[in-house]
Formats: structure tokens, sequence, C-alpha cells
């Protein structure tokens, strides 16, 4: 029992910082993604969560849902226009139940045959861990064109 309240005191304190941090991070990605909508002249749309998207063509086919499987081209790169992947030409097919949140977010509000753009704060990326190619709490844009809802 003697050990449970400065126990109880380092668990707080670390939550804390954390959700400092995550807020911190939070309010610098929104900076840098304002300041690419406004550096590339973008009619970006907000979503509350963080993610803003850019629809150049709605798509007159299918639309999907969060919990879709769906084939999608797609250009990764970041702020400063360096790309760090690219999908083939037709695209890549996968469940939007296993992909980063900003995608399961983002490709619903396509249909089939839709183009355009994501742009994903770091926590709907990455987040603090990055993965192999992408530094920890990165923002990304993701140029996008729905093939097929299946």
């Amino acid at each position: 029992m003697k050990y449970f309240l400065p126990v109880l005191l380092v668990v707080f304190a670390l939550t804390s910082c954390a959700k400092k941090n995550a807020e911190e991070q939070a309010i610098l990605d929104e900076e840098i993604i304002q300041q690419y909508i406004t550096d590339n002249n973008l009619n970006a749309v907000p979503t509350g969560s963080g993610l803003y998207y850019v629809i150049d063509s709605q798509g007159t086919g299918d639309a999907c849902t969060s919990a879709s499987t769906v084939t999608v081209a797609y250009t990764g790169s970041f702020i400063d226009g360096v790309e760090f992947e690219q999908s083939p030409s037709q695209g890549v097919e996968f469940s939007l139940q296993q992909v980063i949140k900003g995608w399961t977010e983002g490709i619903p509000y396509f249909k089939e045959g839709g183009v355009g753009k994501l742009i994903l704060p770091s926590a709907l990326a990455y987040g603090t861990s990055g993965s192999a190619s992408i530094a920890p709490n990165t923002v990304l844009i993701f140029d996008i064109e729905l093939i097929d809802v299946l």
C-alpha cells in the first residue's frame, strides 16, 4: 500500500505528458496542413478528426464504407512533394479495416471512379511510431483514385 500513491502519481504524470504531447502534435500538424493547403491553393474539406480531403472528381460508381474492400491507385508523398510510395496503375486491393486510420476515414468520401487527395495528420497516418520510410509524427499526402468497391 505504501507504494500505491507514488506509482499512481508516476502513471498520472506519464499519461498527462503523452496527452499533452499528442495535443501539441495535433496543433503542429494542423499548422503544417493549413500551410500546405494555402501554398497549393486547395479547396480542402476538414472532417473534424484532423483529416482534410479534396475531391477532384466524385466518381459515379458505388460508394464504400469504412468496412469495405476496395481497389485504390495512389501516390503517397510528404508535404515537400517527395514521394515515398506509389501503387501500380491498376491499384491495390485491401480492406479499409486493415489500413491507416486516415484511409479508413477518407476513402469513403469518394465513389468508384473518384479522384482526389487525402491530407492526413500524423495521428491518422503512422503516428508516433512512423514506419520504415516515414519518420514519426509526419503529415502525409495521398493522391488517390478509387477504382473499385468490391
